[in-house]
């Protein structure tokens, strides 16, 4: 166990260290800002969120995901049930060509169940993204008290388009 944990541990300063890089791509997809938000130190789950953008032709299914500081990744949801709303896991998630999907608190998510250990402030985790048609997608999850914000391009000159 201790060998895991130090193993763990090696792979979050790795990561800290890394590039702060928050944007990947692979075939038609283009993968922005994946981060977790810090959990306690005998948390059992997290969860892990980022957008993907579709610039493809074909749409495309994200299957799953892992990461080494989990036991398992669980694609999950929220739905109202009634007045209550409640958590709900997916199978997939289906990316359409031409869109983009957020996943973010209150929405679609990434669980990261059974952790091995709890991801701290500051702290980066590798995740890999297993889609369809992509393929794996290397990830690096950067671990923030809040969602990062999207950097505007000078090219974006203010305007917001859909």
């Amino acid at each position: 166990m201790k060998m895991l944990r130090n193993a763990v541990a090696s792979l979050l300063l790795l990561g800290a260290t890394g590039a702060l890089a928050h944007e990947y791509e692979q075939g038609g997809l283009h993968i922005e800002h994946p981060w977790s938000r810090p959990v306690p130190p005998m948390a059992v789950n997290g969860s892990a969120y980022l957008v993907i953008n579709n610039h493809g032709q074909a749409g495309d299914v994200l299957l799953g995901a892992s990461t080494p500081l989990a036991e398992r990744v669980e694609i999950h949801t929220h739905v109202m049930d009634g007045d209550m709303m409640k958590m709900r896991q997916l199978d997939n998630l289906p990316v359409p060509a031409g869109e983009a999907v957020t996943l973010a608190p209150g929405g679609h998510h990434l669980m990261l169940m059974g952790l091995k250990q709890a991801p701290q402030l500051g702290e980066r985790f590798p995740l890999t993204l297993q889609f369809e048609q992509a393929g794996e997608v290397q990830v690096e999850i950067s671990v923030d008290a809040r969602a990062p914000q999207p950097v505007k391009k000078a090219s974006d000159k203010g305007h917001h388009h859909h």
